[in-house]
Protein backbone atom coordinates (compact mmCIF):
# COMPACT_ATOMS: atom_id res chain seq x y z
CA UNK A 1 0.00 0.00 0.00
CA UNK A 2 1.28 3.37 -0.63
CA UNK A 3 0.74 5.80 2.54
CA UNK A 4 0.81 8.80 0.69
CA UNK A 5 -1.79 7.84 -1.90
CA UNK A 6 -4.31 6.29 0.47
CA UNK A 7 -3.51 9.48 2.56
CA UNK A 8 -4.48 12.01 -0.17
CA UNK A 9 -7.29 10.40 -1.21
CA UNK A 10 -8.69 9.55 2.27
CA UNK A 11 -8.72 13.75 2.33
CA UNK A 12 -10.00 14.72 -1.10
CA UNK A 13 -12.94 12.41 0.04
CA UNK A 14 -13.70 14.29 3.22
CA UNK A 15 -12.83 17.33 1.67
CA UNK A 16 -15.93 16.18 -0.73
CA UNK A 17 -17.97 15.26 1.36
CA UNK A 18 -17.64 18.66 3.99
CA UNK A 19 -17.57 21.07 1.49
CA UNK A 20 -21.14 19.08 -0.12
CA UNK A 21 -22.94 18.02 2.98
CA UNK A 22 -22.54 22.02 4.01
CA UNK A 23 -23.81 22.96 0.87
CA UNK A 24 -26.79 20.79 0.99
CA UNK A 25 -27.81 21.52 4.76
CA UNK A 26 -26.95 25.09 3.87
CA UNK A 27 -29.77 24.99 0.74
CA UNK A 28 -32.10 22.97 2.94
CA UNK A 29 -32.17 25.11 5.96
CA UNK A 30 -32.46 28.46 3.37
CA UNK A 31 -35.61 26.93 2.27
CA UNK A 32 -37.24 25.67 5.14
CA UNK A 33 -36.71 29.05 6.73
CA UNK A 34 -38.46 30.66 3.68
CA UNK A 35 -41.24 28.02 3.56
CA UNK A 36 -41.39 28.87 7.00
CA UNK A 37 -40.97 25.46 8.61
CA UNK A 38 -38.29 26.84 10.45
CA UNK A 39 -38.28 30.19 12.76
CA UNK A 40 -34.37 30.72 12.75
CA UNK A 41 -33.30 29.61 16.29
CA UNK A 42 -33.91 25.92 16.71
CA UNK A 43 -31.22 23.04 17.03
CA UNK A 44 -31.01 20.79 14.63
CA UNK A 45 -30.29 16.82 14.80
CA UNK A 46 -27.51 15.60 12.58
CA UNK A 47 -26.74 12.28 11.35
CA UNK A 48 -23.94 11.23 8.77
CA UNK A 49 -23.21 7.57 7.67
CA UNK A 50 -19.96 6.41 6.18
CA UNK A 51 -19.80 3.24 4.58
CA UNK A 52 -16.97 1.53 3.39
CA UNK A 53 -18.54 -1.65 1.49
CA UNK A 54 -15.21 -3.77 0.84
CA UNK A 55 -14.29 -3.16 4.88
CA UNK A 56 -17.56 -3.94 6.17
CA UNK A 57 -17.67 -0.56 7.59
CA UNK A 58 -20.67 1.51 8.85
CA UNK A 59 -20.14 4.22 11.14
CA UNK A 60 -22.45 6.73 12.06
CA UNK A 61 -21.89 10.58 13.42
CA UNK A 62 -24.35 11.84 15.26
CA UNK A 63 -24.57 15.65 15.90
CA UNK A 64 -26.39 19.04 16.69
CA UNK A 65 -26.41 21.90 14.34
CA UNK A 66 -27.83 25.65 16.01
CA UNK A 67 -29.09 28.24 14.34
CA UNK A 68 -28.77 30.81 16.65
Amino acid sequence: MNEDTFNMTVRKFLKNVGVTSQREIEKAVDEALRSGKLKGNESLSARMTLEVNELGLKEEINGKINLE
